[in-house]
């Protein structure tokens, strides 16, 4: 018997370590879990310790840093706190008392109704006719195995979040590879089409330096060929200006 209490203290005391924010080490007060990670912490520590600062959050237990502010009211683990502080201030009564205040007899008995513990004296009086009693022990029991159903529930809802952010990790690296490669093959396409441009630009630009040289060469024919013709014309129309200062009997003479 000496074993089970030692081993139903340890137990309580584990359930209170399991029920105590690491950030104000106290109960938690309206419990909320950081998604990301799936720790717990009241609802107004976390807030104070994330503060109104612009940079990242991360989580005060495991110091994982966290894109957004995800928090998710958690009401089983509020409710799991209740319960552990009954079960607490049970375990206290029984240790620190031990006896009823009223009547000096061991507190064997556990009042459901009133959430405490009494005597056999109190479970015949008036108060408690009505209520439903039982032996302490069976309710200590009691209260231990739905602490530890709630508990593995919430271990259960823990790892389904931590196993949901992995799956989600695992997808967003897999978007990011896939955007990755293609960005590489947007970067690869316009590479290619800067070069086609280019080459066509220098292709055209050629053609049209050969055009232009062309076009000055034919010019500068044209212009000489063109004042070689003015000379000839100057020449003829300088002699025929002399010819007609002759006097009739030379300009016909000729």
């Amino acid at each position: 018997r000496a074993e089970a209490a030692m081993a139903a203290g340890d137990l309580v005391k584990e359930f209170c370590e399991e029920t105590t924010c690491s950030v104000c080490l106290e109960y938690f007060t309206d419990p909320v879990m950081v998604v990301d990670c799936g720790h717990n912490f009241c609802r107004a520590c976390i807030t104070q310790f994330w503060g109104e600062t612009d940079r990242a959050p991360s989580c005060p237990q495991c110091r994982e840093t966290f894109l957004e502010r995800d928090l998710r009211p958690n009401r089983q683990l509020a409710n799991f706190v209740e319960l552990v502080k009954k079960l607490e201030e049970g375990k206290r009564a029984q240790l620190k008392r031990g006896v009823c205040e009223t009547h000096e007899e061991p507190l064997k008995l556990f009042c459901k109704d009133d959430a405490a513990p009494i005597c056999v004296v109190c479970d015949r009086a008036k108060e408690h006719r009505d209520h439903s009693v039982v032996p302490l022990e069976e309710a200590f029991q009691e209260y231990q195995e739905r602490l530890k159903v709630q508990w593995k529930s919430l271990e259960k809802e823990r790892d389904h979040l931590v196993e949901w952010k992995l799956v989600n990790e695992q997808r967003s690296l897999k978007c990011l590879a896939q955007l990755g490669v293609e960005k590489q093959k947007i970067k690869s396409i316009f590479h290619q089409m800067q070069q086609f441009l280019q080459e066509k630009e220098h292709a055209r630009l050629a053609q049209l330096e050969d055009l232009e040289n062309k076009t000055k060469k034919w010019q500068e024919e044209n212009v000489i060929r063109l004042s070689e013709d003015i000379s000839s014309l100057n020449h003829l129309i300088g002699e025929m200006e002399e010819r007609c200062q002759l006097s009739a009997s030379e300009f016909l003479q000729d």
